[in-house]
């Protein structure tokens, strides 16, 4: 299980070797205990608590503890301090990333994102046939980027770096133009926004995605890969290029999670506070999403790699096959 920590005032401790939650509701301290065993990771919110003997039991059960920004975006973790594989994949990653090889990872990356967005646009399709003009034009159209993404060729990535994103961005921007298409009318956007979100769908989207980020990080350092070393985003200070590039093909999983949210109408006002130019999630918006979000990641089942697993337990898949390609271990 993974513990969100949400309510202003909470306290994580340790009782009897368990970790105990301490929440004040209403003058009163509701407390709940989970065995270390059985967590999985402890996400952490503003105004949060927490003992440095339950630091010291989520390290040594290897639960990482990681510390959220108000939009759901990690901003650091704690865990332990070992290597998730061999040094020598990092090295070999290092190698890659400077290396012609490099390219056909980036346009598998992309490729599969903008697959899986065309992909979401046609099973919308299937219920309503009301749209079916407006949604095939969409999908003929995300489907010649997708073409172009598969057909570059150049001896690196940096000669077609901005080619690649500019027709990435393209297929994005028309990919949220069909989701706020049929969305229902109350809350139909103005394509992509974030810090803030300008509307409720991009504040549950940037929240979700924020969680994301995190998962596919841990999922590269249990993999031995290095998050900062990438091959198509900037090698910016502080900046983990390998998270937003892994990233990529996975992002459908939390655009279909909130979209879900919003197309049933679960989605009211409640869930968001309004701020400065924009909107984000309050404690009942996160607890809807991060609810759907994780049944979702870590409990629905599919069929992958030829066997059932969870979206989670795929993602992981992905990482140690990436990381095993790059020693020659496939």
């Amino acid at each position: 299980m993974q513990i969100h920590l949400n309510t202003y005032g909470t306290y994580l401790h340790i009782k009897d070797q368990l970790f105990e939650i301490k929440i004040k509701k209403k003058g009163e301290v509701e407390k709940h205990q989970v065995a270390a065993h059985k967590v999985k990771s402890i996400w952490v919110g503003d105004g949060i608590a927490i003992s440095s003997e339950a630091v010291k039991l989520a390290i040594k059960n290897n639960i990482d503890i990681v510390f959220l920004e108000w939009d759901g975006k990690p901003i650091g973790r704690v865990w332990h301090c070992k290597l998730g594989s061999t040094t020598l994949i990092r090295k070999r990653q290092l190698e890659c990333s400077l290396a012609p090889k490099a390219l056909e990872h980036v346009k598998d990356w992309l490729g599969r994102k903008v697959r899986n967005q065309n992909q979401f646009i046609k099973d919308l399709r299937k219920h309503r046939q009301q749209h079916g003009d407006f949604l095939d034009k969409k999908i003929v159209q995300i489907n010649a980027l997708l073409v172009l993404i598969e057909n570059v060729e150049a001896n690196s990535v940096d000669e077609v770096a901005d080619q690649l994103r500019g027709w990435e961005g393209t297929a994005g921007r028309l990919y949220f133009e069909t989701l706020s298409y049929v969305i229902p009318d109350q809350y139909k956007f103005s394509g992509r926004s974030s810090r803030p979100a300008r509307d409720q769908f991009n504040a549950f989207l940037n929240y979700a995605y924020g969680m994301l980020y995190s998962k596919v990080e841990k999922a590269l350092i249990l993999a031995g890969l290095d998050p900062y070393i990438g091959f198509l985003h900037r090698d910016d200070y502080n900046y983990k290029s390998m998270v937003y590039d892994f990233i990529e093909p996975y992002r459908a999983y939390a655009d279909k999670v909130a979209f879900q949210l919003f197309s049933a109408k679960k989605v009211n006002k409640s869930h968001t506070d309004e701020i400065t130019n924009g909107c984000r999630l309050n404690k009942d918006g996160k607890v809807l999403l991060v609810e759907s979000l994780n049944k979702y990641l870590e409990e629905d089942k599919i069929r992958y790699a030829g066997r059932n697993q969870t979206r989670a337990n795929a993602m992981q898949f992905d990482a140690h096959h990436f990381a095993n390609g790059l020693i020659g271990k496939l």
